[in-house]
Parts: C-alpha cells; sequence; structure tokens
C-alpha cells in the first residue's frame, strides 16, 4: 500500500513519485495546529525513549513528577502531530496523563516511598480518586439515535458470539437488545457503578466480562470500554492502605523488607483533611483550590461532548473529530468509490491521483479539514511534477450506518482555494440526506431477497450531479433500477441516453464507462445489480473438479480422466500440456485444506466438528 503513483504520463516528471514518498520527501501529514511537524528521525526515537522511560517512572514511582513530564509532554506532541492515528483511547490516555500528573499516585508500593519515609504509603486526598472514577462516565455519547445501526464490520464471521441468545431471540432482537441495547445500558451505569464502594464489585464483574468478550471480538490493544483493560487506581477494593485517603492509621515503621515496604500502614499527609462532618476549620488554600480543580474539570468533561457548535469547522455528518472518548463504535461507514482529480491551471489538462498518494492514512475520506489538508499538501508537491498551479476535486462517496452510498463533498468544488475554518460550517460539504433514514429497512429487505451469487449496491446523488461509473467485464450481468426520483443514464461509447423514472431499470453494457445524472428536482435513489461471472464460473468449476474427484476416489467415474485433469489424482501433467489455472488453483484449496486438517490436534479438529454441528443445528 505504499506505492502510490499518478495516472498521467510519464513524461511529465513523474517516474521518481513511488521512491520519493517512501524516502520520506514527498509526504502528506495532517497535525492539528500547522506549525507541529516531525522532527528528524535521531530525534522521534530519542523523543519515544523519553516517552518510554517515562511510563516506566510511572509504574514504578520513580521521581514520579519528573516521569509524568516526560511522558505527558512527548504523548501530546505525537498525538497532535497526526489526527489520522486518533481514537477513544489514545485521547483518554492523554487525559489519564494529565490527570496523574496532579495525583499523588506514588505513594504506596513506589521507589519514591522507597527512598523518603515521610511519603511511604501516605494517605491521598479524596479529590484524586474522585477525579479517576469521573473519567470513566463516558456513555452519554452512546445515546446517539444511529447508533443502534452500527454495524460492527470487524465482527463478521464471529458467529459463537452471542449464538445461545440467538437460540432464543431472532438475529435482528439479538442485536438490538443484546449488542446494542445491553451496551447501552453498561455503557450508562458503569461510571456511576464504579464510583460508589457499594456497587463497584458488581461494576467490576460486569466490565471485566466486557473486555473479555471485546478481546474475541476485537482485534485492539486496549479495552473497548474507554477505560483501561485493567481497574484503574481509583478503583480499588476498600480496606487497603491505598484506598484510605481521610483516615489515620498510624505510623508505618521502617520497612526490613519489600513486603513490609509495601504492607506498611499508612500515615497521614498534609494534602488530606482529616475534619469531621460538617468541619471546615483548618482547611488550607491548597486544598480550596484542589476542589474547584476537580469540580471544573468534570464539568470540562462534560461539556466537551457538546462543544461541537463552537468548533463547527470540524463538524461532518458526525459532530467533531472522530476520537473523543464518548464517540466510540457510533458510527459505521463504507466506502464505496473515492476519486482525486487535478487540473494543470495553466494548461487546463485534467489527471487522476490515485486516492492516498503520498500519505499512509485512509481517514482523511471522512473528514473536511483532513480533505482541506490534504488538498494543501497535493497543490505543494504535484509542481515537482509538472503540475502548474494545480486544482483538486475530490468525489467521495459513502455510506453511514447502513444508508444510502451518496456524496460527502462537492465533486465541482476546488479545495485548494475553497474556505475553510475551525469555527464555521463549511459551505462545500454536502448534507447527509437523514429524510432517506427510513429506507434502511427496505434496503435490508431488498438485500435479503437475492440469490447468493447478487450483489447490490445503493446510490443516493444530488439534482444536478452525476456519477461516473466503469463496469468491469468479470461483471457480466448488471442491471441499474431506480428507487425513487428520475435519472437520465448516459452509455458513454455508444453514445446513447436513457431516461429513468422510479421502478424503471435498464441492463448495462460490460466493460465500458457509463454516466447517471439526476435529472429530478429532489435526490435521486438506485441501486445496482450485479454478479461476479467470472467468479461464478470459477466456483462451478472448482465445485466439478471436487465431485469428480470424489467419484474417481469411490469408483463411480467409468471414463478416463483427459491429460490436462490428471494432476488432481497426483500425478505430473504429460510432457508439452500445461497446467490447466484452475486445476491449480484446486491443487493448491486441497493442499490447503489437507495441511490445515493434519496440523491440527485432536482437540482442535473436534471442536471444528461440534461446531459444524452447532451451526448446522441453529440453522
Amino acid at each position: 500500500g505504499l506505492l502510490m503513483a499518478l495516472d498521467v504520463p510519464q513524461e511529465r516528471g513523474l517516474g521518481h513519485l513511488d521512491q520519493r514518498y517512501l524516502d520520506g520527501l514527498d509526504v502528506c501529514r495532517f497535525p492539528l495546529l500547522p506549525f507541529l511537524q516531525p522532527l528528524p528521525l535521531d530525534w522521534m526515537y530519542l523523543l519515544y525513549t523519553i516517552m518510554f522511560l517515562g511510563a516506566l517512572g510511572i509504574m514504578l514511582g520513580c521521581c514520579y513528577r519528573l516521569s509524568c513530564v516526560a511522558f505527558l509532554c512527548p504523548y501530546w506532541y505525537l498525538l497532535l502531530l497526526d489526527k489520522t492515528s486518533w481514537n477513544n483511547h489514545s485521547y483518554l490516555y492523554g487525559l489519564l496523563g494529565f490527570q496523574l500528573a496532579l495525583l499523588g499516585a506514588d505513594r504506596y508500593g513506589s521507589v519514591d516511598g522507597l527512598f523518603r519515609p515521610r511519603k511511604r504509603n501516605a494517605h491521598v486526598p479524596l479529590w484524586n480518586y474522585a477525579l479517576l472514577r469521573a473519567q470513566d462516565g463516558d456513555g452519554m455519547r452512546t445515546c446517539s439515535g444511529g447508533w443502534v445501526w452500527v454495524e460492527d464490520e470487524e465482527c463478521d464471521g464471529q458467529e459463537e458470539e452471542g449464538s445461545m441468545a440467538r437460540l432464543v431471540l431472532s438475529e435482528e432482537l439479538t442485536s438490538r437488545l443484546v449488542v446494542h441495547g445491553g451496551g447501552l445500558v453498561l455503557d450508562l451505569s458503569a461510571g456511576f457503578l464504579l464510583f460508589f464502594d457499594a456497587t463497584r464489585p458488581l461494576a467490576l464483574v460486569f466490565v471485566t466480562y466486557f473486555h473479555c468478550m471485546n478481546s474475541q471480538l476485537f482485534s485492539i490493544g486496549e479495552g473497548g470500554h474507554g477505560t483501561p483493560r485493567h481497574p484503574q487506581p481509583g478503583h480499588g477494593t476498600p480496606g487497603h492502605p491505598q484506598n484510605t485517603p481521610i483516615q489515620g492509621r498510624g505510623t508505618p515503621s521502617s520497612p526490613k523488607s519489600l513486603l513490609d515496604w509495601a504492607g506498611a500502614p499508612g500515615q497521614p499527609h498534609p494534602d488530606c483533611h482529616y475534619g469531621g462532618r460538617g468541619a471546615r476549620g483548618g482547611l488550607r488554600p491548597r486544598q480550596h483550590l484542589a476542589a474547584a480543580f476537580t469540580i471544573l474539570y468534570v464539568l470540562e468533561q462534560l461539556f466537551l461532548p457538546y462543544s461541537h457548535f463552537i468548533t463547527q469547522g470540524y463538524n461532518n455528518w458526525t459532530n467533531g473529530l472522530y476520537g473523543y472518548s464518548w464517540d466510540m463504535m457510533v458510527h459505521s461507514r463504507f466506502h464505496q468509490h473515492v476519486k482525486i482529480t487535478y487540473r494543470d491551471g495553466l494548461t487546463g489538462e485534467v489527471g487522476y491521483l490515485k486516492p492516498g498518494a503520498f500519505t499512509q492514512s485512509r481517514r482523511w475520506r471522512d473528514h473536511a479539514d483532513m480533505l482541506k489538508q490534504y488538498s494543501a499538501c497535493l497543490s505543494r508537491l504535484l509542481p515537482r511534477y509538472n503540475v502548474t498551479e494545480p486544482q483538486i476535486y475530490f468525489d467521495v462517496w459513502v455510506s453511514i450506518n447502513e444508508r444510502f452510498q451518496q456524496r460527502l463533498v462537492d465533486p465541482r468544488v476546488d479545495l485548494v482555494r475553497a474556505p475553510w475554518s475551525p469555527w464555521t460550517p463549511t459551505p462545500w460539504l454536502l448534507p447527509l440526506l437523514v429524510d432517506l433514514s427510513p429506507w434502511r429497512q427496505q434496503l435490508q429487505e431488498l438485500e435479503a431477497q437475492l440469490d447468493g451469487h447478487t450483489d447490490a449496491v445503493f446510490i443516493a446523488d444530488f439534482p444536478g450531479l452525476y456519477l461516473e461509473n466503469f463496469v468491469s467485464e468479470d461483471l457480466g450481468n448488471t442491471s441499474l433500477r431506480v428507487l425513487r426520483g428520475k435519472v437520465l443514464v448516459e452509455l458513454v461509447e455508444q453514445q446513447q441516453n436513457h431516461s429513468l423514472q422510479e421502478g424503471e431499470g435498464m441492463q448495462l453494457p460490460a466493460g465500458q464507462y457509463h454516466k447517471v445524472h439526476t435529472v429530478s428536482p429532489e435526490p435521486s435513489c438506485y441501486m445496482y445489480l450485479y454478479v461476479n461471472t467470472t467468479a461464478l464460473q470459477l466456483e462451478r468449476n472448482l465445485t466439478q473438479l471436487r465431485e469428480l474427484l470424489e467419484r474417481v476416489r469411490n469408483g463411480t467415474e467409468q471414463s478416463p480422466l483427459p491429460p490436462e485433469l490428471q494432476p488432481i489424482l497426483g500425478e505430473p501433467p504429460p510432457a508439452g500440456v500445461p497446467l490447466d489455472p484452475v486445476v491449480s488453483l484446486f491443487l493448491r484449496r486441497e493442499q490447503r485444506e489437507q495441511r490445515r486438517e493434519r496440523e491440527s490436534s485432536l482437540a482442535q479438529r473436534l471442536q471444528r466438528f461440534l461446531r459444524r454441528k452447532f451451526f448446522l443445528f441453529r440453522r
């Protein structure tokens, strides 16, 4: 995926594009702040080393404050350096690093406590724990109305998950009640249940089960709840010395061993207030400041999910950059078509870029601010390849939460010169056709009526625009059907136009371009139905070879095999007879299956057998 090239003649000076990209000379980046740029490679290695040592120092409680700074500064620099790498976990780790720099998390079982008796097992103010526990209340954003439509594409093939529930409930009810409903209840309640001592053991059971399930469903290195995979220090068990921040336990004696040092009784600390109920005397300004900071921080975290009316330039079809810890698993996107067109401002010559040229990321496709940064970067790089004053146009087709495929941005706007501001709405961003959302149920019903060899793509387009598409020769049976509105289908090579209204359709020629113009005053909706005839014929040929091999093995095949099919019996092909590609593919499949069966243990084969029987019984 690293070798990107321009779709223009090589004589225009583009022959060294791939090597320049691999050498890091021509690379597009997406920092949050324009002035942020990566350091030279050796300095980046040093930065990662400092951050690692800082994380290690935090874990051991060694030079704790210095370690927090050593971790926090490089981490936020790296986080803000590349918006395309953000996710809810990386944002959360930055917040936790900031909190740890202010908390007294180095007083129990720490290296600092081993050498500083005054800090050893000293009490911790309760606001330290309140801050960590409040950060866990991250379920408010999952109340989005579209959340129940999220299609967990990463879960495809994980049929065993939820199988017992599906024996009682239908697949739709299992998805809505067990997956989405249960996840919503957990997200809304886990933070509150973890906050209080009485309900914390119950919450730990459910959250632990939730993380274990996520570890099986998703290929991620972190927990899926927006919190670390194991309970945070603020969710410890009551009764341990580190969890009694406002009750004195005597003065610890000098430790004689590491066990004595870690298990020594707690000692009072000046940061804690030990007054009785209603007592106000003796509170120092530092304690008032800590209480005020805790309240303001929690209020700020509660406000941020709803602050997108301020940073309107980052709003797309959804509010804000995808990466806040509240936005987890809210939206599912599927991209059908991405086209990047450039125009030479001097000659007017038009060319195309492969999507993702000069970058390894694909997240720019969904965000207006990144599209603007990408177009600005391309405008700086293309003059090196003899494209003067380039104009950049994007045509991005995407479906969100199982809606129609539709355009994200206006393909007629040059994004190099288009306006964008973080404080105002993006004018060239096309609106999400929310009035078509009720169609999602009908689209699912239409797909359910198709046979196993036919696929469908559902398109919605705006008046005055058109979709240019190419039907591959492998798709020998492709048709278009109008679901709403009116379209004009232009067959480019045949120079023919066909007008279609709601309910009408036509067959599309393979191996040719066509354009679908929306001519109705309202958005049009139509669907492609296509069959990959090449893949279908290949599967039929492989099935016939498998049946032929079975007949030969059981002695029911009377006629001799032709020379080109002799290799399926393990014999070499006759001299001068080339190996048929279908036979070669069949032999590779058979060898792979035999090797998998041979290398599997008895327990694995028994498990696979029982699993197949279970799914057969369930169907």
